[in-house]
């Protein structure tokens, strides 16, 4: 998800530096005719005037950008920390924990790509039963390591032909850039072209029907080329390989699930894009004339840098919990999964405690399309706590579309009619990324916070109410959807692809707290 599993479906990315669309997630259905959350109506016929709380919004991701011009007066400062002094003033085990804290760095630097955890299980199982000249006791064991092993290479061998493919492409493009003589020909030299061979008359097609979606062409090749190379290196070189182990970085006892106090105070790190964009799309300023306006316009984002390009490690995503919990967090979103969870028991006992302590928990139900009832593997998860029939305080968010039709649920989202709880919008999502500019991006990664703005919204203007009750009153006041929707090949209503068989919706949800 990063790429790779971050949760993010970058379908179409568009780097603005002073300007960006309005975010249509926004909108009311009624008077725009775009299936937002209503979030504009509710500020100005129900939330004008009143008085509101700060509600501290801890992101669990890759990082935040804490200059951001969107965002840099809303993200959260430790008021018992004095910054750069080099000392735990607020004993809590982290040296200048101004801004939040990374669970994936130390004083020798930050974990930027990660394995797939898929990768550290093969190479767990290496270590127990490669050199083995007789049967082991752990049968069962071995069985298994033997599944992973092949499952690893069978997406490695994917991987190499991908990265193949993409850099046979990249040189018939550079070939026609040489021959044009220009690094960013317009669309006019691209019609002028005349192809000396059949790849460079079809890449010449596609450039025709493609870049004028684009600013120009040295942006379409970097997001539709250059990116496609970079994605399948990333695989074959970091996340996939056998050989390529960062951990050395954080320099804690990884298989001591109990320790807390590693990482630094780098609450952005090396790739803060997926993070950025998150916590904008909770909380960047509201009406300042500037980027994009959040959810919530009280809030305070908390980065716990957590999520590496990779798989997140299950003992960094514990101990992230934890943190934001202990340090003031009322609402926590996590745009990230993963398919296996070796300490799946530390990570719940995290869930719980956060739950114990009156937080909502948001997560993004993943990227691949897949019915998370049937196919239950993509962690972190509320599953087990489901099953029990008890109040819980997690949401669970898929992703859709701005326009209601049968096409609602995005085509990548998975969903789950007993699993993922309501939709949010999550398709050409516009919000903040590094440096001060913006970004388009899809995924269920932006569906999950615009469900933790809401949630934050609501504790801002209705602080009396608790996680549980925050939760019910999204789940109880989605805008229901009564037409067909069609989700891989199946047609059904949408409550056959969520629990509540809606999109949330911020107005019904301020009205329905305002009976509590």
């Amino acid at each position: 998800m990063k790429n790779k599993r971050l949760i993010i479906a970058l379908c179409f990315f568009i780097a603005l530096k002073n300007y960006a669309q309005n975010n249509w997630q926004h909108k009311d259905l009624k008077q725009d005719m775009v299936f937002g959350i209503s979030t504009d109506k509710a500020y100005k016929e129900l939330l004008e005037g009143k008085k509101s709380k700060t509600v501290i919004v801890a992101i669990l991701d890759s990082g935040i950008d804490i200059k951001h011009e969107d965002l840099q007066a809303v993200i959260w400062k430790n008021a018992k920390e004095i910054a750069g002094n080099n000392k735990d003033d607020d004993h809590n085990g982290y040296v200048d924990d101004f801004n939040g804290w990374n669970y994936l760095g130390s004083e020798k630097g930050n974990v930027g790509f990660e394995n797939l955890e898929l990768t550290r299980l093969v190479r767990q199982g290496q270590k127990r039963f490669g050199d083995l000249k007789t049967l082991p006791k752990d049968t069962a064991g071995l069985a298994n390591y033997k599944i992973l092993k092949e499952k690893l290479r069978i997406q490695l061998a994917k991987a190499n032909r991908g990265l193949a493919g993409e850099m046979y492409v990249e040189a018939v493009v550079d070939s026609m850039l040489t021959i044009m003589g220009t690094e960013n020909p317009t669309l006019a030299q691209i019609k002028a072209f005349d192809p000396e061979t059949l790849n460079q008359m079809g890449m010449r097609k596609r450039f025709i029907d493609q870049l004028p979606q684009y600013p120009d062409f040295a942006t379409y090749k970097q997001n539709t080329i250059t990116n496609g190379v970079n994605h399948y290196k990333d695989q074959v070189e970091f996340q996939l390989n056998l050989e390529f182990d960062p951990r050395y970085i954080v320099g804690d006892d990884y298989n001591n699930v109990s320790q807390k106090n590693y990482g630094n105070n780098d609450v952005t790190g090396p790739g803060a894009f997926h993070g950025t964009h998150v916590g904008g799309i909770v909380g960047a300023i509201r009406n300042n004339g500037i980027g994009i306006d959040g959810v919530a316009d009280n809030v305070l984002l908390m980065s716990v840098r957590t999520v590496p390009d990779g798989d997140e490690r299950d003992k960094d995503v514990a101990n992230a919990i934890r943190y934001a919990v202990d340090n003031g967090a009322k609402v926590i979103n996590m745009s990230f999964g993963k398919p296996y969870s070796p300490n799946k028991k530390t990570v719940d006992e995290a869930i719980q405690y956060a739950m114990s302590k009156d937080v909502v928990l948001v997560h993004a139900s993943g990227n691949d399309g897949l019915n998370v009832d049937v196919e239950p593997s993509f962690y972190p998860n509320c599953i087990d706590l489901n099953k029990t029939g008890k109040p819980n305080s997690w949401i669970e968010v898929g992703a859709s579309e701005a326009k209601d039709d049968q096409y609602l649920v995005a085509s990548f989202s998975n969903y789950g009619k007993n699993t993922v709880d309501v939709f949010a919008p999550g398709v050409q999502i516009n919000s903040t990324i590094p440096y001060s500019k913006y970004a388009l991006s899809d995924g269920t990664s932006m569906a999950a916070p615009v469900v933790a703005g809401l949630a934050a919204l609501l504790r801002s203007y209705y602080p009396n109410l608790n996680a549980f009750q925050v939760k019910e009153i999204i789940l109880k006041s989605v805008s229901k959807v009564t037409h067909p929707i069609q989700v891989k090949g199946q047609i059904g209503s949408l409550s056959d692809f969520c629990r509540t068989g809606g999109v949330v919706n911020a107005y019904e949800a301020l009205k329905l707290a305002a009976t509590y």
